[in-house]
């Protein structure tokens, strides 16, 4: 088995791909080991001391190292980790009951939106979808709606792109150019 490796635009980050569907849809971030116990694999690479996040994308796993690591040191690690993982076809989530899952909602800021622009709302949605998480998802990285009012638009930043030095470019220059361009009711696009 091959697993590629990409650099992405955040030093910190690397993009490891299996040549394999990792999530069937959607994608999940692990900011911290207490996050990763939902996942053995999130888990084991934790269990590494040398990172500081892991997002599961569609074909894809991001892995950021923590400040004092240096990549020549963690890739063979995780490198190990993901073979290992993928060539006993291991599960990627843990199992349980639904008693004992318990999944934090996408949920917006403590902003209530304005029920007359659920129209914006949607047409923000459906740019973020079809136009914005494709390049950013090859970058490492994801990007998800957190909420819309006055003009302002919430999202987080996930993957690779937490952190990057230059995600606030990506966000002004790329993500809100083209949000604006297409919806001029949106003034501004912040992250969360």
């Amino acid at each position: 088995m091959l697993i590629e490796i990409e650099k992405t635009p955040n030093p910190a980050t690397r993009k490891f791909l299996p040549g394999k569907t990792v999530m069937e849809s959607g994608g999940r971030d692990f900011a911290s080991p207490e996050a990763a116990e939902a996942s053995p694999l999130a888990e084991a690479i934790f269990a590494t001391g040398m990172v500081d996040g892991v997002y599961f994308g569609r074909d894809f796993i991001s892995v950021s190292a923590a400040p004092t690591v240096e990549w020549d040191q963690l890739e063979p690690e995780v490198l190990t980790l993901l073979l290992d993982h993928f060539m006993l076809d291991a599960p990627l989530f843990r199992q349980g009951t639904a008693a004992g899952i318990e999944v934090a909602p996408d949920e917006p800021l403590s902003i209530e939106e304005d029920p007359e622009d659920a129209d914006i709302i949607d047409q923000i949605k459906d740019l973020l979808e079809t136009r914005v998480q494709p390049a950013v998802a090859n970058d490492g990285g994801s990007i998800v709606y957190r909420g819309y009012r006055d003009g302002k638009l919430y999202v987080e930043m996930q993957g690779a792109c937490s952190g990057c030095p230059s995600s606030t470019i990506t966000l002004k220059r790329g993500i809100e150019s083209l949000i604006k361009h297409y919806v001029p009711e949106v003034e501004t696009v912040e992250a969360v």
